[in-house]
């Protein structure tokens, strides 16, 4: 079993400050349920935002590697892997799967323990838990498959599993990301309408339109809450999605659904940011529910939606709008906070 000595590596060090790149040391032999992948691309998602952040309280494991989004080859497995092996393809990813749950690797840095949890992207090379990892043809756009790690599995499980879009319902999307423009994919593809994409920046909801949004709103230069009004007061809204975490978004998203109407939190809320809602309506079947990367299984659901790109019914290359090396990591991060970014960019290794 072959085992890089050392690697490079985007280390989280302190709350608040960029990624340290540099070089890490790997462990000489894998534990049992590990899979060692040379990783190819790397999403970033607004979850490492987070983490960088300290959005959930104070990060009890610095240093330690980010990334849960990405696509990469397996050069070697541990004791008990079955079900993938040397040489596959693999789109690496956050939600649990099939096989194995091993113990989290051990790098080192500097004299000290680096953490990684059960996977990590943003490095050269992972090792990761087998149910962590699913297979994927080896003529699959590599780029592309990497999307499937989450922001496609997060959003299409959104729609279908927490939503459950129903044809012509009216759906919101409040924040038009990575996961949000696949929520709006997703939501089209049920045949939905209308579908009404809100978002702080015209570039990303230009790509929204693309992505199968009917209706666009810029929060920034418009009202929501009377826009949205405006758009739906013959349908009324069926289904709120929140991408952003804000309690005032949330709230508004409770608000003006109707009376049986569904809201799915997906972004989370600052650790100590709370909402006050009036909760009789809950009483009367209006719900409120949070997305868990919108329960899929992902090799259940990866060769689904693999499927649908095959065969040309959802598009992915238009929602990766740019390219950074590893090195570039801390200038993506910073185009992802200023909104310079439109769609889903790749880390490249």
């Amino acid at each position: 079993m072959n085992i890089p000595k050392s690697m490079k590596a985007a280390i989280l060090v302190a709350q608040n400050e960029p990624l340290v790149i540099d070089e890490i040391r790997l462990p000489q032999t894998l534990e049992v349920g590990q899979v060692l992948v040379r990783v190819l691309h790397s999403g970033i998602c607004g979850s490492q935002l987070g983490e960088i952040d300290g959005a959930k309280g104070e990060d009890k494991y610095l240093p330690h590697l980010l990334g849960h989004e990405g696509t990469g080859v397996v050069k070697a497995v541990g004791p008990g892997v079955r079900y993938v092996k040397p040489h596959d393809h693999v789109v690496l990813h956050w939600r649990k799967s099939q096989g194995i749950e091993s113990v989290p690797p051990s790098y080192e840095w500097k004299g000290k323990k680096v953490n990684a949890g059960l996977i990590a992207t943003f490095n050269e090379y992972a090792i990761v838990s087998e149910n962590r990892v699913t297979p994927i043809a080896k003529d699959s756009d590599m780029e592309t498959a990497s999307l499937f790690g989450c922001a496609v599995t997060t959003g299409f499980g959104v729609a279908e599993n927490n939503a459950k879009i129903r044809f012509g319902e009216t759906v919101v999307v409040f924040g038009a990301g990575g996961v949000g423009l696949n929520i709006i994919q997703a939501a089209a593809l049920l045949s939905a309408y209308p579908i009404i994409a809100v978002d702080l920046h015209d570039g990303r909801l230009e790509l929204a339109k693309k992505m199968g949004a009917t209706h666009t709103i810029n929060s920034k230069v418009f009202n929501a809450k009377g826009a949205i009004k405006e758009i739906t007061e013959e349908y009324g809204v069926d289904v709120f999605i929140d991408n952003t975490g804000q309690p005032t978004i949330i709230e508004l998203g409770y608000e003006i659904t109707k009376a049986q109407g569904r809201l799915i939190l997906v972004g989370v809320p600052r650790k100590g940011k709370n909402i006050n809602i009036y909760s009789l309506p809950l009483h009367f079947n209006k719900t409120i529910s949070g997305s868990h990367g919108g329960e899929v299984t992902p090799h259940v659901d990866i060769p689904r939606y693999q499927k649908l790109l095959n065969s040309g019914r959802i598009k992915l290359k238009p929602l990766i709008t740019e390219h950074f090396s590893l090195d570039e990591i801390n200038e993506a991060i910073g185009r992802m906070r200023d909104g310079k970014l439109t769609g889903r960019c790749l880390i490249n290794m």
